[in-house]
């Protein structure tokens, strides 16, 4: 909790990898940590899981889509922005600077923001190898971006989440 009482606004963007199906065991430690995740699923992942299962665990609409010009957006402005799980395909489009979708568009706008982000990847083996992929990690840290480091872990994710905000 902040000093006010009230909790810390997280975007929470997943990706559709094998993590995100087990989003159930990341989401309380989050909000023991102070956090109000607000989440925001890439199209792929919002096949995957159950966004009302998500919704009803936040108490918050999650969105996939841009919301249209005559709907009014809800949330929040966000504290910081977790994207976990991060697939080959959503960190090689931002850091493209591609911006196709809400997930994107949120990442884009919020890191040239100055919104504290950590990432934490999953990906293959084969496809972590692949150059581009290794590059574009590399221009991501050097905007700040914080990258988790070896195997995906949801704790990891948290403390470097909890090490890169303070309250």
């Amino acid at each position: 909790m902040t000093a006010a009482g009230s909790s810390r606004i997280l975007y929470w963007i997943m990706s559709a990898a094998p993590p995100a199906l087990d989003w159930q065991s990341a989401l309380p430690a989050l909000q023991l940590d102070g956090w109000d995740p607000y989440v925001i699923l890439t199209e792929t992942a919002a096949q995957w899981l159950d966004p009302s299962a998500l919704a009803a665990a936040t108490g918050h609409a999650v969105r996939s889509r841009p919301r249209r010009p005559d709907e009014t957006d809800s949330t929040p402005p966000a504290d910081a922005v977790l994207l976990a799980p991060a697939t080959f395909n959503t960190l090689n489009k931002w850091a493209s600077g591609i911006n196709d979708s809400l997930a994107l568009g949120l990442l884009n706008e919020l890191m040239g923001a100055g919104v504290p982000i950590v990432v934490a990847p999953y990906c293959k083996a084969a496809l972590a190898s692949h150059p581009a992929y290794q590059a574009n990690l590399e221009l991501l840290r050097g905007v700040d971006v914080t990258i988790l480091e070896g195997e995906f872990s949801w704790s990891a994710a948290r403390e470097m989440l909890s090490s890169r905000t303070v309250l």
